[in-house]
């Protein structure tokens, strides 16, 4: 899909940053909507459903954070926060909301570009995996497609968006084992095809987070030199 398919909201109050991010998205072939108030920017997120949202948090109106929480009742749309918020509980603020990705200012042009087309790679799987709906469950292991969040033995673990992608993705296939090409591509698409060191490293933060160990029950089990495999819904797994 090229660029200029692509639909960019901008929320910032700030109108000379405002103007230069709309006129960098532009030039390199995006559209963008331009909003600088919250409730404009949820006014325009409903009427144009955007592929990706560029959110500002200090807004005259409102906080930011509540544009995020008004997307997340409806939508996995990325959100990408730029923000002058700097503190580590800023960025676990937003996240945990549902942000996908914090830039503070100022920022790098080729940064933020580089994240844009990260952030659309993420939309891009999300619609086209056609997750189902509801919750897939695997002895004590439940994901929430629509929260997209994961839980063992009722405790949620905290997964990065890719993480989450790259469980939500095993999930749908699960019981077959899935290549590390096929993964690959699913999670970071064409460009990144055979670039499995990566997978491997997300992976092995995957389980770890979900308490995989010799012994225990692994969700996730490793096919040595071909890719992984998500055990079935009500299968029992053998340590691995």
């Amino acid at each position: 899909m090229s660029n200029n398919k692509y639909k960019i909201l901008v929320v910032e109050d700030e109108a000379n940053i405002c103007s230069f991010i709309e006129t960098l998205l532009e030039t390199n072939g995006y559209q963008a909507l331009v909003a600088n108030t919250c409730a404009m920017g949820v006014t325009l997120f409903s009427s144009h459903t955007p592929d990706l949202v560029i959110l500002d948090l200090g807004l005259p109106d409102q906080d930011g954070l509540e544009l995020i929480k008004a997307v997340r009742q409806r939508s996995r749309t990325p959100i990408m926060v730029l923000s002058a918020r700097t503190t580590e509980q800023d960025k676990i603020e937003a996240l945990d909301l549902g942000a996908n990705d914090y830039i503070t200012k100022p920022f790098g042009t080729g940064e933020m570009l580089a994240r844009v087309r990260a952030a659309l790679r993420l939309n891009r799987y999300s619609s086209a995996s056609g997750l189902p709906s509801g919750t897939f469950t695997a002895q004590d292991m439940t994901i929430n497609y629509e929260r997209r969040k994961v839980f063992v033995a009722g405790q949620e673990v905290k997964l990065t968006q890719t993480e989450y992608n790259i469980v939500a993705f095993l999930s749908e296939h699960a019981g077959r084992v899935m290549t590390y090409a096929a993964i690959v591509k699913a999670i970071w698409g064409d460009t990144d095809v055979g670039s499995t060191k990566k997978l491997q490293v997300n992976m092995a933060n995957i389980r770890k987070k979900m308490g995989s160990r010799p012994g225990s029950n692994n969700y996730i089990l490793n096919e040595l030199g071909v890719g992984y495999r998500m055990i079935d819904e009500d299968t029992d797994a053998q340590p691995n």
